[in-house]
């Protein structure tokens, strides 16, 4: 397998990130951390430069964990991504500030409110001390280079955040959302929001292209053909937990032979999985809290 992983535009950022990106939660989970650390290290040495993360993963394990990958001349080699929770300005500015510590880096390449899950969330981070404001000086002083925000709950809430960043005369630089083969089937962020970030030429971020491993359960399309269907949307990126260097191997294959998908092709996967989507079954994240770090610890919103 020597093919070269393909890179893709970041919306109009004017950066070039590689098609599959490295999922943070997964690093932290790991019993032994060389074995994360080997993980990440694996990926950038096979050319993935898109490392995820988040303040919140693991307790601050994913992030420290990173940070420790990151040493030895392969932090200038990746696209460095973290999101934090705080909606006010001190909350998040606390957030930011800890997440270049445990990432042990003076710049993060793209940081994202995370967990953009209520339909008051857009109001808060930009109400007058809201996290924008934390965001907005971490750009100035050079902490951070980009801003965008992540959520997987309603792409309605995802159209309110747009509206209301646009309303407060800012543009975000990217936007994260699942889309995978049951999303196009029910409350589809596909659908009703993918349009308006392309209209806007927004970096789109593609995640849970197998559903926090759910949509495998339906036994009604492979890990690969999952894969296949997210990277053959128009999306940047499409960000995949790997939690074992064989699933990341898996991962890196779909990569480095990856052919989008032909309409017919498409149809026939969409007409598999048409019968198991009815309510967002396979897709939790959406019709339950089960996957609302938030929700389970609201300090870490903070008070506004």
């Amino acid at each position: 397998m020597n093919a070269e992983i393909p890179y893709r535009p970041l919306g109009s950022a004017g950066e070039m990130v590689s098609m599959i990106g490295l999922g943070g939660a997964h690093i932290g989970l790991q019993a032994d951390e060389k074995e994360s650390i080997s993980i990440i290290r694996a990926a950038i040495d096979n050319g993935i430069n898109f490392m995820d993360n988040c303040w919140d993963y693991n307790d601050g394990q994913s992030e420290t964990r990173m940070g420790k990958a990151l040493r030895d001349g392969y932090r200038r080699k990746v696209f460095l991504m973290t999101k934090v929770d705080g909606r006010d300005r001190k909350t998040a500015q606390s957030q930011i500030d800890e997440s270049l510590k445990r990432l042990q880096t003076d710049v993060i390449d793209l940081l994202q409110f995370h967990e953009v899950i209520r339909m008051s969330d857009p109001d808060r981070v930009f109400a007058p001390g809201g996290a924008i404001e934390a965001f907005r000086d971490a750009q100035k002083a050079g902490k951070i280079r980009y801003i965008g925000f992540t959520g997987h709950k309603d792409p309605n809430i995802h159209l309110k955040m747009l509206r209301v960043a646009s309303e407060n005369g800012f543009r975000f630089d990217t936007v994260q959302m699942p889309l995978n083969v049951m999303d196009a089937h029910y409350n589809s962020f596909e659908k009703k929001v993918l349009p308006a970030l392309l209209d806007q030429k927004i970096g789109i971020l593609g995640m849970k292209p197998i559903g926090a491993q759910m949509i495998l359960g339906s036994q009604s399309v492979t890990a690969k053909e999952c894969l296949v269907y997210a990277l053959s949307l128009p999306v940047s990126v499409v960000i995949t937990g790997c939690d074992s260097l064989a699933i990341l191997r898996q991962a890196l294959e779909v990569a480095k032979t990856f052919k989008p998908l032909t309409d017919e092709e498409r149809a026939a996967l969409l007409a598999k999985t048409r019968k198991d989507s009815s309510k967002g079954k396979y897709e939790m994240y959406k019709t339950s809290n089960i996957f609302d770090g938030t929700e389970l610890n609201p300090q870490w919103l903070g008070h506004n």
